[in-house]
């Protein structure tokens, strides 16, 4: 096992299963498949019509557009022109009705550009800050592709496949599915470890179109012969960084080994780590077209107020007992912690103290997780505590506070974890206790505060001073060595 399959494997246990592999473990019996010696149904995966009002469009048109949503195409080759409205994105009547019912008004940057090039059929990559709407960005594509492709024969397996790297992504992602694909009377399954695989073999037997999965339990059924993906002609990574992040490289790849290459192929992520790149260059047929919302630097979203408070961790509990009572309004609060034995810990001292709060980590049963998500979704305990497992998986639209009980010791981590409030265009704020002993995070989080024109507390400010000067003496000292 790698360190980094380890470090996720200590935090997580009851995950392990979707994360071993490698030459051995998950997937080592997995057949080759000769591609040319199979017979494929054929498909068709260009269904874009061009609007005339967008055929129309300048190139001084097209340039002001993508300036003004902070679009950019970083690679790719005769890239369609940028849609303004649902309706120039020529989508068929039945989806412009579900868009309508759910009272969305406009699409979203990263829609704006990248539905024309998935209709279109090309392999793409699609970096945006979470919350940015990137889930309806592959799905009402795939939609359309569904319909236009024959339909499933017995012991066929989906046409379209969602990859995610969590548990509460994958059921997030089978929700939205299940809204928008009822008018097209669309089959989904959601496939994921932690609990028994009765129900979800049965809806793989009796056939979908939509097969949203983690990768452990979906080797699971591709190697008991529970499912194949030889019908998959549409294949989405979701949050692919954060996939690689979690050691499930190798997983990816055998299932992808799985699906015929001509497929057409579409990866979403909030950051483009190298790691990243090669897995894309590896997986396209074609040079994917590649844009980006906001550009490649990390950063947060503009529309979260951020709090900093420099705060030693034998200091912690009695700040955030005034922090709270602050304000605690009613509104949902979500609360990251480090561990599990810290999550279980402030969840008990806080319902002591009368707050409603619950809490979700790994070795939580699944059914226990989807409970205490459902209970924070409907407002009866508006308090949640997690560890990262619900950094990225956990989709609430009206999160107003998310705070950090205990600071990530990775930036990234820190972004993705205030993304889960101020999404879709809401406004939220976060607040984080900064233990001065995570010092050598202060340059970058002072330079995520800059960006975003947020305060940046003075002693923050000097801690992260003496950290960038500790670590270019080092640099300086023991050059490359680690």
């Amino acid at each position: 096992m790698s360190y980094r399959d380890d470090r996720y494997d200590r935090r997580s246990s009851r995950d392990y299963d979707d994360r071993r592999g490698g030459s051995g473990g998950l997937g080592r019996n997995l057949k080759t498949i000769r591609w040319d010696k199979e017979d494929l149904t054929k498909f068709e995966k260009d269904f874009y019509q061009v609007h005339p009002s967008v055929a129309e469009l300048t190139r001084e048109d097209v340039d002001s557009i993508r300036r003004k949503h902070n679009i950019e195409i970083v690679a790719g080759n005769n890239v369609p022109n940028p849609v303004r409205s649902f309706e120039e994105a020529s989508y068929p009547d039945y989806i412009l009705d579900e868009l309508k019912y759910a009272r969305f008004t406009d699409p979203t940057a990263i829609q704006i550009q990248g539905w024309p090039i998935a209709l279109s059929g090309r392999d793409m990559v699609g970096i945006a800050e979470t919350g940015s709407g990137k889930t309806l960005g592959f799905m009402l594509p795939s939609i359309v592709h569904i319909n236009a492709q024959p339909y499933l024969q017995k012991g066929d397996g989906p046409i379209v496949l969602i990859l995610a790297p969590t548990r509460e992504l994958a059921v997030q992602i089978k929700t939205d599915y299940d809204r928008f694909g009822k008018s097209s009377k669309i089959k989904n399954t959601c496939v994921y470890g932690g609990i028994p695989k009765h129900e979800q073999a049965q809806d793989l037997k009796d056939g979908v179109e939509v097969v949203i999965a983690t990768p452990g339990r979906l080797i699971d059924f591709l190697e008991s012969g529970g499912t194949n993906l030889k019908r998959v002609t549409y294949l989405v990574m979701d949050e692919a960084d954060r996939m690689l992040d979690m050691g499930f490289e190798p997983q990816v790849r055998k299932i992808c080994s799985q699906i015929r290459p001509d497929r057409q192929t579409l990866m979403w992520s909030a950051t483009w780590p190298k790691e990243v790149s090669e897995l894309a260059s590896d997986l396209c047929r074609e040079a994917p077209v590649h844009i980006t919302v906001g550009g490649t630097e990390l950063k947060a979203c503009h529309n979260i107020k951020q709090y900093v408070e420099v705060c030693p961790d034998y200091d912690k509990k009695d700040r955030f007992q005034k922090l709270m009572q602050k304000i605690m309004d009613g509104s949902k609060i979500l609360i990251f912690v480090e561990t599990k034995r810290g999550a279980d810990s402030l969840t008990r001292d806080m319902r002591t103290s009368g707050w409603p709060a619950l809490s979700i980590h790994g070795d939580k049963e699944q059914s226990e997780r989807d409970w205490v998500l459902k209970e924070f979704r409907e407002g009866r305990n508006p308090i949640l505590i997690a560890t990262d497992v619900a950094a990225r998986g956990l989709d609430v639209k009206d999160i107003k506070y998310v705070l950090n009980y205990d600071m990530p010791n990775q930036i990234e981590d820190y972004v993705h974890r205030i993304g889960r409030t101020g999404r879709a265009g809401a406004s939220g704020s976060a607040y984080s206790f900064f233990d001065p002993k995570k010092a050598k995070t202060g340059p970058e989080l002072v330079k995520i505060l800059e960006e975003a024109h947020q305060g940046v507390p003075d002693e923050l400010r000097k801690l992260a001073m003496e950290a960038a000067k500790y670590a270019e003496i080092k640099r300086e000292r023991y050059g490359s060595r680690r």
